[in-house]
């Protein structure tokens, strides 16, 4: 799937992959995806909190190994 900005919070622990996701998603226009990449186990929890706390969309999330990758829809 095509995205506009990717993140890399590869080795950042709870709460800071949101809050960097939270800063990126804020950069984007409304309806444009952000690529999350993660290696917090918690990640998959938090960001599906973070998803219906904010009205953002998750559209999907994989696990690769160790590493997570979320696409992020902007409301």
């Amino acid at each position: 799937m095509e995205f506009q900005k990717e993140l890399d919070a590869r080795g950042l622990n709870c709460p800071l992959p949101i809050l960097k996701a939270k800063k990126a998603l804020a950069e984007l226009q409304s309806g444009e995806i952000l690529r999350i990449m993660a290696t917090d186990p918690g990640s998959v929890r938090d960001f599906q909190a973070f998803a219906k706390q904010t009205g953002n969309t998750l559209l999907s999330h994989a696990q690769y190994g160790m590493e997570f990758v979320f696409l992020m829809q902007r409301k």
